[in-house]
């Protein structure tokens, strides 16, 4: 059975990349009928927030991904602690002692002699009375893996062909000097305990893979079956401009801006694919996608696709979908009055203050004449939909007006704005004493 893994380190809210590598996981499982396991990356305990772990699952919630497991890494150091000892035994561990300023002498006479800055393994070198009296000195070791010198290969699933030399790179540190796991050594034995079959990530853990591998290889006796899937990196290239890079939108500023779960969840899984443009369920999304059809490149990141997507979504809500998150009073009429015009749901508050509050509209230059026209020919209530055009007929026919010289003053005057919702709907709404104001105040 396929399983993956969504592994955030809760050090802050969820971003829109890794929404994006959650949702990846979720729609492969759910393509595969296989499962999906939550794993809170939490064992750096100076950064790392229990808030921060609550605030990652409630946005995930918010999308609609579901998981099968979830546990959190700092619940299980003694299993971390039991795999060190494995690999001690096998000698392939071994403690260091150098501090960060010693390394960084080292690295720094290696790159002025032409070598490349990887670690020259010298704590190897070191003897049992060496190790003795450093540790009698209050010293506490730190941990290294020793790679293989060979170079791996594997297929990834959306990148194709890759392989690592791993004698062109660093012996890992895999247990800090207090004891603690590093993050690459924790998630290699939460993968192999808990049989992921699929890793699926952002291209920049692809550097990992390698030591990764050799580490898993190392702990079980066998070569890895698992497979790898990395997502290109999210790039800003719709002609709406973010205000910053977009893989570091929070879920939870999308969410609070009205932004739509289902329109987020589209908009992210057809990243690099080639899809419609309406906004699906995730069963419909989980049918479509393939990591293999992703793009191999930089993916693109639209803005101007998600607002449209969004639209779209919330066009197709119901009054009962959404009525909890409407303003106080706000009715059925109002809502199907301005769903279809709305890019964020927080717009809605504007468009209950024009047909509720007590807005000033802009005085329109040159237009006096004509708004003062419109107030005399207003209609008597009652009101309903045909109103609008029974009041623009009779105003046109009486000044010769069409189109937008006619339509753009009575708009700006209304409403406040030059585009919106349809005012056969949205007039009623208004009524005949807030319209009369505030034609007479563009007028004035």
């Amino acid at each position: 059975m396929t399983r993956v893994r969504f592994a955030p380190t809760p050090t802050g809210h969820l971003f829109v990349s890794g929404a994006r590598v959650a949702l990846a996981n979720y729609l492969h499982a759910q393509r595969q009928r296989g499962k999906m396991l939550l794993r809170f990356d939490d064992v750096d305990r100076d950064r790392a927030k229990p808030a921060f772990a609550e605030a990652i699952a409630h946005d995930l919630t918010w999308l609609g991904i579901a998981w099968d497991e979830t546990f959190k890494q700092s619940d299980r150091l003694d299993l971390y602690a039991k795999a060190a000892d494995k690999l001690r035994n096998a000698n392939r561990i071994y403690p260091c002692f150098e501090g960060d300023d010693e390394l960084r002498a080292k690295r720094d006479q290696q790159i002025k002699r032409g070598k490349s800055p990887i670690y020259d393994r010298g704590m190897l070198r070191m003897t049992a009375e060496q190790r003795a009296k450093a540790e009698a000195n209050g010293k506490r070791p730190y941990w290294r893996f020793l790679l293989s010198p060979r170079t791996l290969e594997w297929h990834d699933l959306v990148t194709g062909p890759r392989n690592a030399k791993l004698t062109a790179v660093s012996d890992p540190v895999v247990v800090r000097a207090d004891g603690t796991p590093t993050p690459l050594f924790a998630s290699v034995v939460d993968d192999i305990d808990t049989g992921i079959t699929h890793i699926v990530r952002a291209e920049d853990n692809a550097a990992n893979t390698g030591v990764q591998l050799d580490l898993w290889e190392a702990l079980t006796g066998k070569a890895p079956r698992i497979q790898f899937a990395h997502l290109p990196a999210l790039a800003d290239t719709g002609r709406i401009r973010l205000s910053r890079k977009v893989g570091s939108l929070s879920v939870r500023v999308l969410r609070g801006d009205g932004i739509d779960p289902l329109a987020l969840a589209t908009c992210l899984a057809r990243i690099g694919m080639k899809a419609g443009g309406e906004p699906a369920s995730l069963a419909e999304l989980a049918r479509d996608f393939d990591l293999g059809r992703l793009a191999q490149t930089v993916a693109g990141f639209d803005a101007s696709h998600l607002l449209s997507l969004n639209r779209r979504a919330l066009g197709r809500l119901n009054f009962s979908d959404i009525a909890d998150k409407l303003p106080s009073g706000a009715t059925e009429a109002f809502w199907l009055a301005i769903r279809g015009s709305l890019d964020l749901l927080n717009e809605v508050r504007g468009w209950w203050d024009v047909v509720s509050g007590t807005i000033v509209p802009p005085i329109i230059d040159g237009e006096s004449a004509f708004l003062h026209q419109a107030e005399d020919l207003l209609p008597p209530e009652p009101w309903d939909d045909a109103v609008w055009r029974a009041w623009t007929e009779t105003l046109a026919q009486t000044t010769g007006r069409v189109g937008e010289p006619l339509l753009l003053p009575l708009r700006l005057a209304l409403t406040g704005e030059d585009h919106g919702p349809s005012l056969d709907k949205l007039l009623p709404l208004i009524g005949r004493a807030r319209a009369a104001n505030r034609l007479r105040i563009a007028a004035a």
